[in-house]
């Protein structure tokens, strides 16, 4: 039996978490081919597939009705969709209204010195850069086409315009993980938060995902040959665990999808850039939110579906990167799901 929300109003799923968090995304296409996320010939979907600035809004508005208070535009590489701020202005009504608290971008950095004084001018405060390494070859190498000055001169730009980064970087061995403490102190020069991350099984690659794991607990522990890492009991709701860098005063957080389940506390959802809605990263089930979007201009068609999206929510994911192949969990690539 689908439990009834609509009465409450807020999103809560089988095991009793509140949904408070939507991660949208805007395109599945990207200007980079980073080798742990995408194949390097990626077919991307037909324009015609994918939901038109005005539905994504109408889909997010829709959550924020049901208690979203934090929502993260991702990709692909959301700032290569055209017009994008059309719709980040328009969401920014939220913000004003108070119904939203955080409006927020995960990027690769690539267009931020064009649009960084605009998101901050609509309420964008915080912005998560995916960043995997500060040497260019290494930067090429992985991103496949990637210019490092191009993104660092991004973060530059956003930061002038007063908007807080986070660095996200995903520790692959014999690749970054002995460039991990300089990217630390790098951060800490800069006053950026930085955020490890472990290679996620997500989609069909070139690569052998064993071969590019590494575990964080092991991370850490070199570390801390460096750095004065100080637990912290600083929490956003969101899987990353963190300690303080007693040198800089920074905060370093560690996602440990592999190594350590961190589940319990998921408060978030995410849609495709063709309204898919999917309870979990971990897994395939999912919702098809166009359908009822598209089918009546009034939102009850959609809100039951996102009743019975919540419904079946899963308690947990089940990453598992197997020995001898690169098989991963679940078939779909991150830059399809949202990132």
């Amino acid at each position: 039996m689908v439990q009834d929300f609509s009465s409450a109003g807020e999103m809560v799923d089988p095991f009793g978490r509140t949904i408070t968090y939507l991660r949208a995304s805007v395109t599945d296409r990207c200007d980079f081919r980073c080798v742990y996320c995408m194949a390097e010939n990626m077919s991307f979907l037909p324009k015609t597939e994918v939901l038109s600035l005005e539905e994504l809004d109408r889909l997010c508005s829709a959550f924020i009705s049901r208690g979203v208070t934090k929502l993260r535009l991702t990709g692909g590489e959301p700032l290569v969709r055209r017009d994008i701020m059309q719709l980040v202005h328009s969401l920014s009504r939220h913000l004003e209204s108070g119904a939203l608290k955080e409006l927020t971008l995960t990027t690769n950095g690539s267009q931020l010195a064009k649009y960084a004084e605009d998101l901050y001018a609509c309420g964008v405060r915080r912005l998560n850069v995916s960043l995997d390494t500060l040497d260019p070859e290494k930067f090429r190498t992985i991103t496949r086409r990637g210019d490092l000055n191009t993104v660092l001169e991004g973060i530059d730009a956003a930061r002038r315009a007063g908007l807080k980064i986070k660095i996200n970087t995903v520790a692959l061995k014999d690749f970054n993980d002995r460039e991990l403490s300089s990217m630390i102190g790098w951060c800490g020069e800069r006053g950026l938060a930085i955020t490890f991350i472990e290679t996620m099984p997500l989609g069909e690659i070139t690569e052998d995902r064993t071969d590019q794991y590494v575990s964080l607990s092991g991370v850490r522990e070199k570390l801390m040959a460096d750095w004065t890492l100080e637990d912290s009991d600083y929490r956003t709701g969101g899987p990353a665990t963190y300690v303080r860098v007693k040198e800089t005063g920074n905060r370093v957080g560690f996602i440990t999808p592999l190594s350590h389940n961190f589940c319990s506390t998921c408060n978030r959802v995410r849609i495709t850039c063709t309204g898919t809605l999917y309870m979990c990263l971990g897994h395939d089930d999912a919702v098809d939110l166009r359908a009822p979007l598209r089918a009546s201009d009034d939102d009850a068609l959609l809100q039951e579906a996102i009743d019975r999206a919540i419904a079946h929510k899963p308690q947990r994911h089940d990453f598992v990167i197997a020995p001898g192949g690169a098989r991963p969990a679940v078939a779909r690539h991150m830059s399809v799901t949202g990132g």
